[in-house]
């Protein structure tokens, strides 16, 4: 990297590959996942595009003389963009990928994991919807980790929710992904749960005055 400078912009429609490559470079518990999918840009079709796409007043990128290195986006109302996704986003990509539904999940590759996620996306419960209606997602590659780029990410994206009125925000996080479950309780964000089976670690965050 020629410099040391690293910016928080607003995210443009030119980010898009950037998005789904930083999603792939990060997919697997923060780590990369390119050596896991042979489709590239299943994760990002999940994590990254469609927010980008259908909520672009959330997304924000953090930029140095190297490129974009990190994202943060996410929805306002979640109930909202998960009906969204069902009549803008879904249709195609399922017209796309088969649903494997006839493998034993056992056998599953991680391409038939996400595109099982396509044809049967996860239902955010009301128990989290409802107090906190908004969510996102944050990714940032290796060489911007541990240098205040994430807070400023979190920084960007918490002002403009609070701008728009929401009244509190929830993000997911497995549990395998210690470097983001220690930046989380970090930052200040409130762990509600853990699923039984261990997959998902849930932080809220009460946002007064939205």
């Amino acid at each position: 990297m020629s410099g040391d400078s690293c910016w928080v912009r607003q995210a443009r429609p030119g980010d898009l590959d950037a998005l789904y490559a930083i999603a792939l470079a990060t997919g697997a518990s923060g780590a990369d996942a390119s050596h896991l999918h042979g489709d590239p840009r299943l994760i990002g079709h999940i994590y990254a595009a469609p927010y980008l796409t259908l909520a672009p007043e959330l997304a924000f990128v953090a930029e140095d003389e190297a490129g974009v290195a990190g994202y943060i986006v996410g929805a306002l109302d979640t109930t909202a963009f998960e009906a969204l996704l069902e009549e803008r986003w879904w249709p195609a990509l399922r017209a796309r990928y088969q649903d494997p539904s006839g493998t034993p999940p056992a056998g599953w590759s991680a391409d038939e994991i996400r595109a099982w996620q396509i044809h049967h996306p996860w239902r955010t419960p009301r128990r989290l919807s409802e107090p906190y209606p908004s969510h996102l997602h944050v990714n940032l590659l290796p060489r911007r980790q541990g240098r205040g780029m994430g807070k400023a990410l979190m920084d960007a994206w918490l002002s403009r929710v609070r701008s728009l009125g929401s009244r509190g925000a929830h993000l997911g996080v497995g549990p395998a992904n210690s470097r983001g479950v220690k930046f989380y309780h970090a930052y200040g964000w409130r762990e509600l749960e853990s699923e039984k089976a261990g997959r998902t670690v849930w932080f809220v965050m009460d946002l007064p005055g939205g």
